[in-house]
């Protein structure tokens, strides 16, 4: 659609936190157009207790504020995923601190989960009425005393609004974050957390699934360990992957010197490769949500064919633009026309044993 050409083309003018801004202001706005794509009963898949009527989605860190969690689903995303969003509200860290690297089609981030909190999130969504699936994503302030209590709370406080929570313990820019991706930790971290979501099952009379977000720098001890903690409790599912520290192969040497998490098109293989390895360990039927260098639905099918559920981008829709979803969706429908395929979900699992041989 030549509009979504015009607006990533006018967003490059602008620094990226800036453009971002921008985006967000023209989202809420309805300067962008709503995305009318005809349902494909083979893309839903049913997940969680949810039924997503396709398997792309928009991944957390672009609507950290629950600003426009419509709008972006009108854009033909299956399902989005708001925040990162803390208890209290947090500036995040120095910037300037995203960088776009440009020849890589890549981005590096340092913001620290920078977030307006708990009450002005759920404020919007409680005011808004929205059709179709919105998560949210919980993490923990960088001051925080008792980092699982914010997690528990996120729990509470968004349970009557999420459609599906996101533990994310795997960003690199918050000090001591990946710690609870420890064994020991992460079992006193899911032990309270899906405590907590029991209890307001009870209450409520809904049960709320909960996923967990992970880092892609895992050795295979680490991938282990999670695996194991994850079987041991209720765990609704996983997200594979956050952000890479590594910086493996890039061609913009200038700024992949900057420190932060870097994601788009190089992060790719690193993620699918750590996506297939945990899918082994977790055997077939905990869910996974595959994250890192979705840019089409060609890469979007290799993620489901790795061993991934559902699928979600953010950085490479500042490359391709916010028909991106839509591109794809339409793509997995035409690729689905030609291996005469009846469901995407036939299709998870065929390219397991390649990807998970791979050395990380």
């Amino acid at each position: 659609m030549p509009i979504f050409d015009l607006a990533r083309n006018a967003l490059f003018l602008l620094d990226p936190e800036t453009a971002h801004g921008a985006s967000i202001a023209a989202l809420r706005s309805g300067l962008l157009p709503s995305v009318h794509l005809p349902p494909d009963p083979r893309l839903r898949v049913s997940l969680g207790g949810l039924e997503f009527p396709n398997p792309v989605g928009l991944a957390a860190g672009y609507d950290k504020n629950a600003e426009v969690p419509g709008a972006i689903l009108r854009l033909g995303f299956g399902f989005t995923e708001v925040g990162t969003v803390t208890p209290k509200p947090q500036d995040g860290n120095p910037k300037p601190r995203i960088f776009r690297l440009t020849r890589d089609e890549a981005v590096i981030n340092r913001l620290g989960f920078n977030n307006e909190g708990h009450e002005a999130a759920l404020a919007r969504l409680l005011a808004t009425k929205i059709q179709g699936i919105v998560g949210v994503n919980i993490g923990a302030n960088k001051d925080s005393e008792d980092r699982i209590g914010d997690y528990v709370l996120g729990i509470r406080r968004f349970y009557d609004v999420a459609r599906y929570f996101t533990a994310n313990i795997s960003s690199p820019n918050t000090p001591g974050l990946r710690d609870l991706q420890a064994r020991e930790s992460l079992s006193a971290l899911l032990s309270a957390v899906l405590a907590t979501r029991d209890e307001e099952a009870a209450r409520t009379g809904k049960t709320v699934p909960v996923f967990l977000k992970i880092a892609p720098d895992l050795t295979e001890e680490g991938m282990d360990d999670i695996a194991a903690e994850a079987l041991a409790h209720p765990l609704d599912g996983l997200i594979v992957s956050n952000t890479t520290l590594s910086r493996d192969g890039l061609r913009d040497e200038a700024q992949s010197r900057e420190t932060g998490g870097l994601s788009g098109k190089p992060l790719f293989s690193r993620s699918t490769t750590v996506l297939a390895k945990m899918r082994k360990r977790v055997g077939p039927n905990l869910p996974i949500i595959g994250v890192g260098g979705v840019s089409s639905a060609k890469t979007a099918l290799e993620k489901i064919r790795a061993g991934a559920d559902l699928v979600q981008l953010y950085s490479c829709m500042v490359y391709r633009g916010p028909g991106l979803a839509a591109d794809i969706v339409r793509g997995l429908g035409a690729e689905l026309d030609r291996l005469d395929v009846r469901s995407v979900t036939e299709l998870r699992d065929t390219s397991l044993d390649a990807w998970a041989s791979r050395p990380l």
